[in-house]
């Protein structure tokens, strides 16, 4: 074995099979003559095999190349190519510890090709999203670290800084709502295929806290991350609880659900015990022994080497059971205490880049859990709806959970498909054996019943279609049993297999490496423009050019924005004058219910002004009470139709009229016109699809802003009325608190309803002011560093930018290809990126 052939193991980071090569006799000579199945007997892993054949046949392509054309390069081909040399790529690797090997010289290549440029050859074989992602995260890491080293100038620090901006993709967020019973955790177990993830089948516990469902890709472990509210937030949660104890002192306390509920969130946490524990004393730091991760505010991890296990170790973190034994049999459950369980699953192609969320129904009497829930309903690209298939239709849980989350959901947020999920489709217990072969039609008509009937039933959902189209709303008929038993009917007819290519879909329309990757060749596109020379007049004509463009696009831009801006004003404006003249009205239709006694609502309405004005009773037949909402109604429904336009979250044209995703300037064209700046408008294209994504992410999580900005003004105006009315006690105490609700409202309704108006139209100002400065400073920063500054001093990455360039050109040649087999379009921007 010679020093080329140790050299080039070592820079192409394969230096630990170096002696499988020392053992062989393997030389330079011999090197190009290595056949595949040699390559396998030398190099035992699929990895790094592959990665060999790939290092090695662009070596060969390399040396083959050079040898033909070195003859043939010209004084004209050098002065034309002025310090531009391509570089074939050999150092661009990965080693065992993700870290980047250099080769002995310390220079990024010394394998130079000629100044002319030849044809590109297609890669040997395809590479996974996965080790491509990988090997342009070493190569950019490796372009980092040379850089430090280098004169912090200028377009040094830019270019830092656009390296340290690389970001891999938001995860898809996929909720599950449904009641007790319903079937959600087999379903998660089933289209996810771990059929014992999550604990189901007792109809005496239910799920009581979020559950988040991803992959792991730390280690292949199962894992759960448990994260509890705070000790304050504990501790307010016992004081409310020893005044639902009080009021119910004496009382009859089978019926009222308040009550119920303390008595089971304390005897979870304390056991049986708890009625002897005072107030006072249940802080104290023995009753959380087991779990010394909540009195330090700190995440309990759980890893298990099977699901089935941590399934076991999670129930009581997780799930209330009203049957778990008396006295000191009792076990200790801390689902009370827990704000989220985050469980993350090895291998697994469904979770990518999707987390499937396990919701409860509604908001949370915590702030920190009903605000956590909020957020995560309102950035769901999708929401499964779960319910029996026997009362689909009929049954009022799923649809009221659905109203009642669709303006979060909806305008509010970042929902584009809604799927009722009619489960237990198979009904297979209740037939006679000599049935069996007629199940599969029998369950295929009885399932397409139920769509229709769920069809025509969210037809009439009025308040929900002002959120959602019909387009978006999807009814699927589930077996989870049959689909892991598979004794009556086909995988296909259970449909799990079309959620699970919906997930698998949504994974795929991920362009997180093509994103990456693209992001990365702008980068090194840019750094190698800044070492030509000679091209300055060039440079100058094209910034010109560019200049002239970003005005007339940001113009474009504006218009519409603008527009929309005098639209939402006429809608607010007639909001406010239907609020000042129905508040008082919508306001009776809370304070004076009909068939409530006095003294329940008397409890309910003392839970409504000490939750700020919103109350979510614990029966199932029961609404939420929302003071802020039904005051801000006719705002809202003046603006649904306008805001749903303006920030859609289905189609493809995005906010505005898809101003954001038309603003062009037009670097392609240019690159026809100015070749000799090439590369620097390569990195000016990449520069615009990423400001353009970041804007757009910009717009979508300002919009739930803007919109909850409406009863959020409410609720913060109406605030000082709710403290005064929680301060009641005695005597009359409902009358009085009634009438310092109705008294604030009276007074404040010719102002309240103007100031949630000039709130709204004042984040929508500033939105477009973003949008505008954003758009220029960015771009017109980017155009100063690509062509009005030079560095001949940057190292020369040529070799790393044919890399990246390869794997560029392989991951959008595959991602066309599956978007043509499936006829969709990919999110990503950087499809668009080819020059």
């Amino acid at each position: 074995m010679d020093e080329f052939v140790r050299n080039r193991l070592t820079e192409w980071g394969l230096s630990e099979w170096i002696p499988r090569f020392e053992d062989e006799g393997v030389d330079k000579e011999s090197l190009f003559c290595l056949r595949d199945c040699v390559i396998d007997k030398l190099i035992t892993k699929v990895g790094p095999a592959e990665k060999f054949r790939m290092r090695l046949k662009l070596l060969m392509e390399e040396h083959n190349t050079t040898n033909q054309e070195t003859a043939d390069v010209s004084a004209h081909d050098h002065e034309e190519a002025g310090d531009c040399i391509q570089v074939i790529p050999s150092t661009s690797d990965t080693s065992d510890k993700g870290k980047r090997k250099l080769d002995p010289q310390g220079e990024s290549s010394k394998w130079k090709s000629p100044a002319r440029k030849r044809p590109h050859d297609a890669m040997p074989g395809s590479f996974t999203d996965e080790f491509i992602l990988s090997d342009v995260k070493t190569i950019m890491t490796y372009v980092e670290n040379k850089l430090c080293n280098e004169d912090n100038t200028k377009l040094n620090a830019f270019l830092k800084t656009k390296i340290s901006d690389l970001k891999i993709d938001k995860r898809e967020l996929v909720g599950v709502f449904g009641k007790t019973g319903a079937g959600k955790s087999s379903l998660i177990n089933a289209v996810i295929g771990e059929k014992n993830l999550l604990p189901s089948g007792s109809v005496s516990a239910c799920t009581t806290v979020m559950i988040k469902v991803e992959a792991n890709m730390h280690n292949p472990k199962y894992e759960a991350e448990i994260e509890f509210i705070t000790k304050e937030e504990w501790r307010d949660e016992l004081w409310s609880m020893y005044h639902i104890l009080q009021d119910n002192a004496g009382q009859q306390k089978e019926n009222d659900d308040d009550y119920r509920d303390t008595v089971e969130k304390l005897a979870a946490v304390y056991g049986e015990e708890w009625k002897n524990i005072s107030l006072e004393n249940r802080m104290d730091n023995k009753y959380f022994k087991d779990i010394p991760e909540f009195l330090q505010s700190k995440r309990k991890i759980l890893t298990c080497e099977s699901a089935e296990e941590l399934s076991a170790r999670l129930v009581k973190y997780t799930r209330s059971d009203s049957k778990v034994g008396d006295g000191e049999k009792v076990t200790r459950q801390y689902w009370p205490l827990v704000k989220c369980v985050t469980v993350r699953v090895p291998n697994n192609d469904f979770l990518q880049h999707v987390t499937l969320v396990d919701l409860p129904g509604s908001g949370d009497r915590n702030k920190s859990r009903d605000k956590m829930w909020k957020g995560i309903v309102g950035s769901c690209s999708t929401v499964w709806i779960v319910t029996d298939i026997n009362r689909a239709a009929a049954e009022k849980e799923p649809w009221e959970i659905l109203e009642n989350a669709s303006s979060l959901m909806g305008n509010g947020g970042e929902c584009q498909h809604i799927h009722f999920i009619c489960t237990k489709s198979d009904l297979i217990e209740d037939w006679d054996d000599h049935l069996a072969g007629a199940v599969p039609a029998l369950v295929f008509k009885r399932n397409m019943e139920a769509k229709k009937t769920v069809i025509r039933e969210f037809s009439q959902q009025r308040n929900i279609k002002k959120h959602f189209s019909e387009n978006c709303f999807k009814v699927f008929t589930v077996s989870s049993k049959e689909f892991l038993k598979g004794k009556h009917l086909k995988p296909e007819e259970t449909e799990i297999p079309q959620l699970q290519e919906f997930l698998q879909d949504l994974n795929d329309c991920h362009s997180e490496t093509l994103n990456y990757v693209s992001g990365a060749y702008g980068i090194l596109s840019l750094i190698q423009g800044a070492r030509c020379r000679g091209v300055a007049n060039k440079k100058a004509a094209v910034c010109t050019e560019l200049e002239e463009t970003l005005r007339r696009e940001l113009d474009k831009v504006k218009k519409p924005m603008e527009e929309a801006y005098e639209a939402f004003e006429k809608c607010l404006d007639k909001g406010v004058k239907e609020s000042k003249s129905s508040c008082e009205g919508n306001l009776k239709s809370i304070l004076y219910p009909g068939g409530t006694s006095g003294r329940g609502f008397h409890r309910i309405l003392r839970c409504v002004v000490e939750n700020n004005g919103a109350y979510k009773p614990k029966r199932k037949e029961g609404k939420e009470i929302n003071i802020n909402m039904k005051l801000s109604s006719c705002l809202t429904d003046n603006i649904d139709e306008e805001f749903r336009k303006t920030f859609p979250n289905e189609g493809k044209c995005g906010p505005f009229s898809g101003v954001i995703s038309m603003f062009s300037l037009d670097t392609e064209w240019l690159i026809q016109k100015y070749k000799d700046v090439e590369l620097q408008l390569i990195f000016l294209k990449t520069e615009e699809e990423k400001i353009k994504t970041k804007v757009n992410k910009t717009i979508r999580d300002r919009k739930k802003i803007i919109y909850s900005s409406l009863t959020g003004t409410i609720k913060a105006n109406m605030q000082a009325c709710y403290e005064r009315a929680a301060e009641f006690r005695g005597p009359d105490t409902l009358n009085n608190m009634r009438d310092a609700i109705k008294k604030h409202v009276h007074d404040s309704k010719n102002v309240m309803f103007q100031v949630a108006k000039d709130v709204m139209l004042t984040q929508l100002k500033d939105l477009k002011m973003y949008i505008l400065e954003e758009l220029e400073k960015s771009l017109k920063e980017s155009i100063e560093l690509s062509l009005k500054t030079d560095d001949y001093s940057i190292p020369d990455f040529s070799a790393e930018l044919n890399m990246v360039k390869r794997y560029r050109d392989e991951r959008q040649t595959s991602q066309g290809e599956e978007m043509s087999l499936t006829g969709a379009d990919p999110r990503g921007p950087a499809a668009a990126l080819s020059p």
